[in-house]
């Protein structure tokens, strides 16, 4: 079977709530939660269009989800310019059908959009890389009705885990092992598939026609193991390359680490103000140059001290005796005197009081952090304000919430 990266669709399941990930997901879609400034579906997205692929499907559910993701990237032609990308990506929507699963999500826009070739289903919350020719190849050479990418894991519980024989055919999974024992393998469900476009028939048999009635159209739940049982050809492929769940917010921040440490510098974008450190300031206009050469002289007289790697995105005003480490400040945000963020992101247009301490937390759009207060293993949503004197430990608030000044939050959850 002869393919092109160009005929190749990917569709992205997104339709759940992403609880996890609260309360950053409360009024932004997972997959338009802001990562090293820009959409985290963007760092995935671009994995796989500059390798050619140029059709993307959001399979979104309900409102919060659309609005997000067709607000940020539309038709694609901002995407494209952004990436120098030619001829561009073009990006499509599920219909308005509610779908019960991401394998349903995958039914509903393969026949509304009539695909009929090799298909790829990515996760909103995942950042990857991956040769897709190699991937798509070896889907080809073996005939493989579905071919899923694993990955070598130390923590399986969390991740179904394949049963694999010496020819890498899944025989099973086993869907979040209680104990690492009980994993058949180290290998799991990377929630990365290839699909013949054979599938969209089987999605019209009896049992699916069923198996939907009943409320179940799961890949890992029910696709998956229907596909195996009833013997269609469901192979692994393993990766080494880098991947993340980013579901909850301690691999959020595990993820912001590592690509920081890892990514070619275009990628991060942004000018590299230290020929030995990967330290990136963003900005390409006249006015967010001049800022950015304000923070490069403080960083030069010692009076912004970074440690790590950090990125810091356009017209941001930093303050003196300043100190990042690890760290991602966004467009637009205030970083006052005497303020220490380690190993945090904070998102755009955050204003952080003289003397703040912020220390393995996620500040969310808009937050204003006042004066002599820490927050620490905390996520902030957007549009909080926290006043002066406050500590937030090990905490969860909401957006648009008020917290008075003198507060303390230890192990809280303001809804």
């Amino acid at each position: 079977m002869k393919w092109n990266s160009e005929d190749i669709k990917v569709i992205i399941p997104i339709g759940g709530e992403a609880t996890r990930l609260r309360p950053l997901t409360l009024e932004t879609s997972k997959a338009a939660v802001r990562l090293l400034n820009r959409p985290l579906i963007e760092f995935s997205i671009y994995e796989l269009a500059r390798q050619g692929i140029k059709e993307f499907i959001f399979g979104v559910k309900g409102y919060v989800n659309y609005r997000s993701l067709f607000d940020l990237f539309k038709e694609g032609i901002g995407f494209s310019a952004r990436y120098k990308i030619k001829p561009r990506v073009h990006f499509k929507y599920q219909p308005r059908v509610d779908s019960i699963g991401n394998a349903d999500s995958v039914r509903i826009n393969m026949d509304y959009y009539r695909i009929e070739d090799i298909t790829m289903v990515i996760q909103g919350d995942n950042i990857f890389k991956i040769d897709v020719k190699k991937l798509v190849d070896y889907h080809v050479d073996k005939k493989a009705m579905m071919t899923i990418v694993l990955k070598p894991w130390d923590n399986v519980e969390e991740f179904g885990v394949a049963d694999v024989d010496k020819d890498m055919r899944i025989r099973r999974f086993v869907e979040k092992p209680k104990r690492k024992e009980d994993a058949p393998s180290n290998l799991i469900n990377t929630g990365i598939y290839v699909l013949s476009p054979e599938i969209g028939s089987i999605f019209k048999n009896d049992d699916l026609v069923k198996m939907r009635e009943e409320g179940k159209l799961d890949f890992g739940k029910d696709i998956i193991p229907y596909l195996i049982e009833k013997g269609y050809l469901v192979y692994g492929y393993v990766t080494d390359d880098l991947w993340f769940d980013v579901g909850t917010p301690d691999r959020y921040l595990d993820a912001m680490e590592t690509l920081l440490k890892t990514l070619k510098d275009s990628e991060i974008g942004g000018k590299r103000i230290d020929s030995s450190r990967r330290i990136f300031v963003q900005g390409t206009s006249s006015d967010s140059i001049r800022r950015r050469n304000i923070i490069i002289s403080k960083y030069k007289k010692g009076r912004l001290k970074i440690e790590g790697n950090a990125l810091i995105g356009r017209h941001c005003q930093i303050g003196n005796n300043v100190y990042f480490q690890d760290s991602s400040i966004d467009n637009f945000s205030i970083v006052k005197n005497q303020v220490r963020v380690i190993r945090s992101s904070i998102m755009d247009r955050a204003y952080i009081g003289d003397n703040v301490s912020i220390e393995g937390s996620i500040v969310g759009r808009h937050v204003e952090i006042r004066d002599n207060s820490k927050v620490l293993n905390s996520v902030i949503a957007d549009d909080v304000v926290i006043g002066e004197n406050s500590e937030i430990v090990n905490s969860r608030i909401y957006p648009h919430r008020t917290i008075n000044a003198g507060s303390k939050l230890h192990d809280t959850i303001l809804t």
